[in-house]
């Protein structure tokens, strides 16, 4: 199995057009699946947004 790719905030801010605290945000209230590694670092699953594209939310 194939291991899922983690993106930076910064990345999916800029792919999304909107800003970083927006993507801490929809993190934080579960619209973007991701991780909170140690000292937390957040991370996001890139297939957590290829869905919110592919919704058009």
């Amino acid at each position: 199995m194939a291991q899922e790719r983690l993106i930076r905030p910064r990345e999916v801010a800029k792919e999304l057009a909107v800003s970083r605290s927006t993507v801490y945000r929809w993190f934080w209230e579960g619209k973007l699946r991701g991780v909170k590694l140690h000292g937390g670092t957040v991370r996001i699953l890139q297939s957590s947004v290829a869905e919110m594209v592919r919704e058009g939310d």
